[in-house]
């Protein structure tokens, strides 16, 4: 069982240039550069960062993700903090040969997930790699601060995955958790919270 130290909460990036466009995109070598937030998705990270101001947040970790460091440099800017730190861990789910088309595609992968948390079909990132990336960033933010309330800026899938630990189900079952809206933000877990994670 692992007693939290620190509080953390989880935001998905802000509306983004792909999802106007209605693709996937998550390839480094292209949402790393592209695809920044649109002009709603400034808006709905800045009143998120306003809706939180009194959270008492002190650090912000991001996807290197160009929608994702928006995101994060929006919300440090609204509560005079630092600049966000970057961390690949924090990176989209890849989405294989689905790159660059419409998002549709995401129900196949889900509907495959819900079958096999390790399923890689048409080279997709599994379920299982992103929970455990993303819940070793969680245990070394542990090792390295205390009393701290820690920002996640992220992805959807990632984000969904992520909850899954905290909740006690199978990766692959992200979908049944509620839906993380862009640009918002929650609470994943409270400092004291005694949680069985993996790994």
């Amino acid at each position: 069982m692992t007693v939290f130290k620190n509080t953390y909460l989880i935001m998905r990036h802000g509306q983004s240039e792909a999802n106007v466009a209605d693709i996937v995109v998550s390839d480094p070598a292209i949402g790393c550069a592209n695809y920044g937030l649109s002009p709603l998705g400034q808006t709905q990270a800045k009143a998120s960062a306003q809706a939180f101001r009194d959270k008492g947040i002190a650090l912000i970790v991001c996807s290197d993700f160009k929608r994702t460091k928006e995101t994060a440099a929006i919300v440090a800017d609204e509560l005079s903090l630092q600049s966000a730190v970057e961390d690949i861990r924090l990176r989209e789910r890849f989405f294989g040969e689905w790159e660059g088309q419409s998002s549709s595609a995401y129900e196949n992968v889900w509907a495959k997930d819900l079958q096999d948390s390790n399923q890689s079909f048409n080279g997709v990132e599994s379920t299982v790699s992103v929970r455990d990336r993303s819940i070793s960033l969680i245990k070394e933010l542990e090792n390295q601060y205390e009393d701290k309330a820690i920002l996640l800026v992220a992805h959807g899938d990632i984000l969904q995955i992520m909850k899954s630990a905290f909740h006690d189900i199978e990766p692959g079952q992200h979908r049944t958790l509620p839906h993380h809206e862009t640009g918002e933000i929650k609470l994943l877990v409270s400092k004291g919270d005694n949680i069985h994670l993996p790994l």
